[in-house]
């Protein structure tokens, strides 16, 4: 479902020059403000299509308990956002980071494969 309405919202992704840029458009990245010099991050931005953004983030809550449990580099990145921030907060970046790779599959034409794990023990 989600890819669905991403294809249809973004086409090939062409319109964003990076991957950074399509999380920006569907509001998965903190809100700044800045004044007097300072930049202060607030919640997400929200702006964009409200119906991608909450697809990409029921996914990513869904994914979330397997994904971290992986000994991969996502799974230790995971447990180590989990350490040390609140879990919506480790929802939406996980969110992101899969719009990230939508993205590039988009761009590429290419499906998803996910690495090989390195066995390092």
């Amino acid at each position: 479902m989600t890819a669905t309405a991403l294809r249809e919202a973004v086409d090939d992704g062409s319109a964003f020059a990076s991957a950074r840029d399509l999380p920006a458009w569907l509001g998965l990245v903190p809100r700044q403000h800045t004044t007097g010099g300072k930049p202060k991050l607030l919640g997400i931005s929200k702006r964009g299509n409200a119906y991608l953004r909450g697809l990409f983030i029921h996914g990513a809550r869904a994914a979330l308990a397997s994904l971290s449990k992986v000994e991969d580099a996502t799974g230790r990145w995971l447990r180590g956002l989990l350490a040390r921030a609140h879990y919506n907060v480790v929802v939406v970046a996980l969110a992101a980071k899969l719009a990230r790779i939508a993205w590039a599959t988009l761009r590429k034409g290419v499906s998803f494969e996910r690495p090989p794990q390195l066995d390092l023990a």
